[in-house]
């Protein structure tokens, strides 16, 4: 590829993949979502254009007349805004009617389709840093103690039911019981409610969906999944290899083990 368009949402990962493409000598396009991307991604890439969370039309049009026909999506979207800030565009309304549920991963598989049809090929944010996919194997000083591996186990297992649902990526657990689980808040603010269910002692698992597009989407942690974590009274945290993004990793091991947190990558299977 000579040319890169990026779809950009919150966070750094916009940033990060901005500064890999131009390593690899390539022209870099963003389109950020208003209200989400950093505007300190202009400083990162060749051209980029502001669009409301709606406008897919004025997207499809900027990436085509910069000649860009390969496209990552990166970045994340407070989904509460879905219903307060969306104004969808003619292009966007005519796509209603594929629609069956607003989900993350079927909503995100019919825009893909929407922008293939166009010429536009949506490629797996990782291309360029697959280096951010986690590893598998234990990251911390501490192992998982066995009610959390109990714990770990029963979440890992609910998810190859409940991933088939298109709800969500995280589950808080405790004592074999389910105490939270992720929608529409995200990861972060799911921690601090099962905590503020159950006080300390919680087990988090981060997971794929059992049918996730990993085009887009793929879970993520950090040092803010740690920051939360403790301020929960979280102990361990459960992740799954070669399908979630570790974002300053070295980091978010330093703040786990200060903290005496776990932190566990396994395998899909």
């Amino acid at each position: 590829m000579d040319k890169i368009g990026i779809i950009a949402g919150n966070g750094q990962f916009p940033r990060l993949i901005a500064r890999a493409a131009r390593a690899e000598g390539m022209q870099v396009v963003a389109v950020a979502l208003e209200g989400e991307a950093d505007p300190a991604l202009e400083q990162e890439v060749d051209s980029l254009t502001w669009i409301r969370l709606g406008q897919l039309g004025k997207l499809i049009k900027t990436f085509k007349a910069a000649g860009v026909n390969q496209l990552v999506m990166s970045g994340g979207v407070n989904k509460a805004r879905l219903f307060h800030n969306i104004r969808p565009d003619f292009k966007l309304i005519t796509l209603l009617p594929r629609f069956k549920n607003m989900a993350d991963d079927g909503l995100l598989r019919i825009l893909a389709q929407a922008m293939e049809e166009e010429g536009l090929i949506i490629r797996p944010s990782h291309i360029l840093l697959p280096a951010l996919l986690a590893a598998p194997g234990l990251y911390t000083r501490r192992a998982p103690r066995p009610r959390e591996q109990t714990d770990m186990d029963l979440g890992w297992e609910i998810f190859n039911s409940l991933g088939r649902l298109d709800i969500g990526q995280a589950l808080v657990l405790k004592n074999k019981v389910v105490v939270a689980v992720e929608a529409v808040e995200g990861t972060d603010a799911c921690i601090l409610r099962g905590g503020a269910l159950v006080s300390s002692g919680t087990v988090v698992v981060k997971r794929c969906k059992i049918n996730q597009d990993e085009r887009f989407d793929l879970p993520s942690v950090g040092t803010g999944t740690i920051a939360a974590m403790t301020q929960a009274g979280a102990v361990c945290l459960c992740i799954e290899a070669g399908r979630t993004l570790v974002f300053d990793k070295e980091e978010m091991i330093r703040a786990a083990n200060e903290r005496n947190i776990c932190i566990v990558a396994r395998s899909p299977v």
